[in-house]
């Protein structure tokens, strides 16, 4: 044990008038801490005292808490119903009508498509050909009569043909027919109403309706903590001391959802009508009817080619000596037969007719359904849900305090060594272990009496205790 007791300069300066001054800068965030640095503690000669904060006390406590309040569970159980089976007629019977068509066989007929004609060619062998009209016309100009030209006879000069012109004619290609429609027999589509499940009384649950809400628990308290500052240095009896703030750490919280009841669970006693059901079932409104149509005959047009005009010639006969030079050329007066072609035509070769079936009505089973048993409900109690919480409550207020402090004048290097060595120990100082106790060193101290719950401030007596150095 030491003899002697010591302060730090650095503490000696948080003597009472530096601490009045300080405590009067802060603000109403200090009512909670108490201050018993008032008067000076009554000390012996030689001994050093520091004004110092002593942390507050708090404990922990647990506190049950009603997250789901208790609720009810309402199953119903359905009504039972007996089936049976009932007969209606789907569809009435009527008569079905059915249309033979009439069957045609095919004709053919040779039409004349061109009428038999002359014509006046260069030779009246193969090898001749039609004349032109200048050949014609210069044989009229030569006063040859060509319209009394005899078939076969030639004249030497140059040929003008034929003109033609196109006409048309129908020809019959399909008689005359008869068509029998039917109308098919009309029906009306109407529902018929069957009560399929007889009326019943339902118990219609409605589930009670929750809410989550966020509630916001208080689980430690606000507090004030006392930590060194910058500031102008404080001069007592010629040693500078530390400007001292006070910083308010704010209440901590946990938020807790919990699940409250918005609108309790009912049970609704519900009428249920009868339930029918519209079969659909069809109607003779008119029996088939038989109407026939006649079907014009259908003529086809062809094409028929007449002739307009003759070819006209101006050339001398060619059994006739005339005058002049012989060209070369020859029109000869030739018969062209007439044109045929054969058309396809249908002729009826059996009539229409028509058949009659009776069709027999449709009936129908379906089944329906009749209250055996009514519907029921079935409670069950679902008990209330709690949370517990953890709540850290103050036992006792952060305060100021003198404490005994080792004196500067008696810290001789060999004491400052085993003190930096009793904090590298402890796992919080990692300066050199020289004797010479600085901003470090103090650094050191005041992590080590926050981390053991000691007063902070100095190096106190129960801080060199802790650390086994006393």
């Amino acid at each position: 044990m030491f003899t002697k007791t010591f302060a730090s300069a650095a503490v000696l300066a948080l003597l009472l008038p530096a601490t009045q001054t300080m405590a009067a800068s802060h603000s109403e965030e200090e009512k909670d801490r108490i201050d018993a640095t008032d008067t000076l503690p009554d000390a012996k000669p030689g001994e050093c005292y520091a004004k110092v904060i002593v942390p507050a006390e708090y404990e922990t406590k647990t506190e049950q808490v009603l997250i789901k309040p208790e609720s009810e569970k309402v199953e119903v159980k359905p009504a039972v119903f007996d089936e049976a089976e009932k007969s209606i007629i789907a569809k009435e019977g009527f008569t079905k009508v059915k249309v033979i068509p009439a069957k045609f066989r095919e004709e053919f007929e040779e039409v004349e498509v061109a009428k038999a004609s002359t014509e006046w060619v260069t030779s009246l062998g193969k090898k001749g050909i039609p004349a032109s009209p200048a050949l014609l016309a210069a044989a009229k100009t030569n006063s040859i009569d060509i319209s009394s030209a005899a078939i076969g006879e030639c004249f030497k000069e140059y040929y003008v043909p034929a003109k033609y012109e196109k006409t048309e004619k129908e020809v019959l290609v399909k008689e005359e027919s008869e068509e029998i429609k039917v109308a098919a027999a009309q029906f009306e589509e109407t529902e018929e109403t069957v009560v399929v499940k007889q009326a019943s009384k339902k118990k219609v649950y409605k589930p009670a309706e929750y809410e989550t809400i966020e509630e916001k628990i208080e689980i430690e308290p606000a507090k004030a903590v006392w930590k060194k500052g910058d500031g102008p240095i404080t001069k007592i009896d010629n040693s500078t001391g530390e400007i001292m703030c006070l910083i308010q750490v704010p209440a901590k919280y946990k938020i807790i959802k919990k699940t409250v009841l918005k609108t309790p669970s009912t049970i609704d006693l519900v009428e249920v009508p009868e339930e029918a059901k519209g079969v659909k079932v069809s109607k003779l409104v008119s029996d088939a009817t038989i109407d026939k149509v006649k079907i014009p005959a259908e003529y086809k047009k062809i094409t028929l080619t007449n002739k307009v005009s003759d070819a006209s010639f101006t050339w001398r006969g060619a059994a006739v000596d005339g005058e002049g030079t012989y060209t070369g050329n020859q029109i000869c007066l030739k018969e062209i037969p007439a044109q045929f072609t054969k058309v396809k035509k249908l002729v009826i070769d059996t009539p229409a007719a028509i058949e009659e079936e009776k069709v027999e009505p449709v009936a129908k089973l379906i089944k329906v359904s009749n209250v055996a048993t009514e519907a029921e409900e079935i409670r069950t109690t679902i008990p209330a849900e709690y949370n517990t919480v953890e709540k850290r409550a103050k036992v006792s207020s952060e305060r100021l305090e003198w404490r005994r402090v080792l004196c500067k004048t008696n810290m001789g290097p060999d004491i400052n060594k085993r003190i930096q060595q009793a904090l590298k120990d402890a796992g919080v100082y990692t300066g050199a272990v020289d004797g010479n106790v600085g901003r470090g060193t103090m650094s050191a101290v005041e992590r080590f009496q926050k981390d053991n719950g000691l007063a902070t401030g100095g190096l106190t007596i129960d801080t060199l205790e802790k650390l086994g150095v006393m």
